[in-house]
């Protein structure tokens, strides 16, 4: 029976057990000065976004450690070769995913980070893991990184980036979508947007809520 899993073993096991408790440890000023309401303003906005993430620059804003399972269980159990990513930061999704992909035998993960330092730490948590091999990652607005030169099919895309684009960048990628194709988005609740059209009967998608704030959407069109 074949027993491999890169996520439980070394080096990757002690590097995202590292990098969540750093994550948990840390505080943000930037998000615990501001309101509740104002930071639901920011996230939602499509035009305050690179001033809002910019600031965070020195902030993992990481997924859920059991996000992050559920990220490399979903790629693994699909078989998954090509990901698409929206959001790096400091690379924890991105580990999870590029594991799956290592212990499905290989493919390619293309991911986007707009903030410059937050590229730098993702590559060298990425090669501190083994993965960078199976990673391209892309500095500049998604917007324009992703709208070009992506894999010709994407079975997974994950969403966690700057909320207010999620409907964007599912646009970039959609025509990509294969059949079965998975759309994960984390904090989906901050995209009222992308729910909308994920849920809708007539979206090309059967979509269901995940622990609270995770959208796992199948494409079926």
């Amino acid at each position: 029976m074949d027993t491999l899993c890169t996520l439980a073993s070394a080096p990757l096991a002690p590097l995202l057990d590292r990098l969540f408790n750093e994550a948990d440890a840390a505080t943000s000023p930037v998000l615990t000065a501001v309101s509740h309401e104002e930071r639901e303003r920011l996230l939602r906005s499509k035009t305050e976004y690179l001033d809002l993430y910019g600031r965070l620059k020195d902030v993992a804003l990481p997924v859920s450690r059991e996000t992050g399972r559920l990220l490399y269980m979903l790629a693994r159990s699909t078989r998954a070769r090509t990901v698409v990513e929206f959001g790096t930061s400091f690379g924890i999704s991105t580990l999870h995913l590029a594991a799956a992909l290592r212990d499905n035998g290989g493919g390619r993960l293309v991911t986007s980070e707009f903030e410059p330092t937050k590229v730098a730490r993702a590559r060298t948590h990425l090669t501190q893991g083994g993965l960078i091999d199976l990673v391209d990652i892309r500095e500049g607005d998604a917007l324009r990184t992703l709208a070009a030169d992506l894999p010709d099919t994407v079975d997974l895309l994950l969403l966690d980036g700057a909320k207010a684009l999620y409907s964007d960048i599912l646009d970039l990628v959609e025509g990509r979508l294969r059949p079965g194709a998975l759309v994960v988005a984390d904090n989906a609740d901050h995209c009222p947007e992308f729910l909308e059209r994920v849920r809708s009967p007539a979206g090309g998608y059967l979509s269901v809520p995940v622990a609270g704030d995770v959208e796992v959407s199948m494409r079926i069109g």
